[in-house]
């Protein structure tokens, strides 16, 4: 793949509008110090250090779009609790317009908790996860307002990406009206949806992992032979323009018809320091590409340069423009 171009593409990303809708997650850390083990049960004594709370979800895909130059819309449910309002704040901050976001009284941010422990002369570790899920189903009055601002906003996009993590806010309804508007204006639309992605048939492009493709199209990883038959029948099933797949140490390999197969090796070391949050930079880079009028194997090129940066961080990380061409000139 010529260098030189995809450098032209990722200058191209500057102020491309993208829509994001999803699921909003709060990444929230606590730090803690092992300090001993509990007389109360066999488990450690953290001593309280700090919290952070991070963009992650659909968010963490806000979070990249904007790292890498493009105007982003986020458009979901954030709740009117205090991980909410800091992530409102967080947004806000960065200049990230945050009036399609809109909210319940019963309806709670999703939150994922991450307790991460560890010495004074350790590295901490996560110990254990607790995730605080919305389980209400969307209500008719917020559906029918996101569908609103589809209807208003879709037109003057030049992608839409979709990150469907299943936790109750995209419906049947509203995606059948995404779907129509995005074939109706012409409109690049990017998924990352964890277990739904075939009912988004007609996008142009999907990116799950192959631990996701795989059941999506009644296969196990080790009954198909290999992923190339599992992303041919994603392919057909979608009736899109492309499928990628991603593979952790193994990289990434794109779909585009029965004799248009590229396997992309990845970029850098295998040994990812943390892979939290790599699927959404691999959605939100392609996105981004597309956008900025790539092919569908440029765009899959940029997006594997770009989570090789993310997985070198720890944490739900970001990549920058400069980070990518960086890595992109020095491989």
């Amino acid at each position: 793949m010529e260098k030189e171009k995809l450098i032209r593409i990722l200058e191209g990303f500057k102020n491309k509008k993208v829509m994001v809708l999803g699921d909003m997650i709060a990444d929230e850390y606590i730090f803690g110090k092992t300090s001993r083990v509990s007389r109360e049960a066999p488990v450690l004594i953290l001593k309280y250090d700090s919290t952070e709370i991070i963009l992650g979800g659909a968010a963490n895909s806000v979070n990249n779009i904007h790292s890498m130059g493009g105007r982003v819309f986020p458009v979901g449910m954030i709740g009117q609790d205090s991980v909410g309002r800091q992530m409102l704040r967080i947004m806000r901050e960065m200049k990230i317009p945050t009036s399609r976001l809109i909210s319940e009284l019963d309806r709670p941010t999703i939150t994922k908790t991450r307790i991460m422990a560890g010495g004074y002369h350790t590295a901490r570790q996560q110990v254990i996860r607790i995730d605080k899920e919305a389980d209400l189903p969307l209500s008719q009055e917020c559906e029918a307002r996101i569908i609103r601002i589809l209807t208003a906003h879709i037109p003057d996009m030049d992608a839409v990406l979709v990150s469907d993590y299943q936790a109750g806010l995209i419906t049947e309804r509203m995606r059948d009206i995404l779907l129509s508007l995005v074939h109706k204006y012409h409109k690049p639309l990017i998924v990352d949806s964890r277990f739904h992605v075939l009912k988004y048939a007609g996008a142009t492009l999907v990116t799950p992992n192959e631990t996701e493709a795989a059941p999506a199209v009644g296969m196990s990883l080790d009954s198909a032979k290999g992923v190339k038959e599992i992303g041919l029948k994603l392919l057909e099933k979608i009736q899109g323009k492309g499928v990628l797949i991603t593979q952790g140490r193994n990289g990434m390999t794109l779909f585009e018809g029965k004799n248009k197969i590229t396997h992309i090796d990845i970029i850098g070391s295998d040994e990812a320091v943390d892979v939290t949050g790599a699927s959404d930079t691999v959605a939100s880079c392609a996105t981004l590409a597309l956008a900025a009028g790539s092919s569908m194997l440029e765009a899959a090129y940029l997006a594997n340069y770009a989570v090789g940066v993310v997985v070198m961080k720890r944490g739900t990380a970001v990549a920058t423009v400069e980070e990518v061409k960086n890595k992109l000139t020095s491989e």
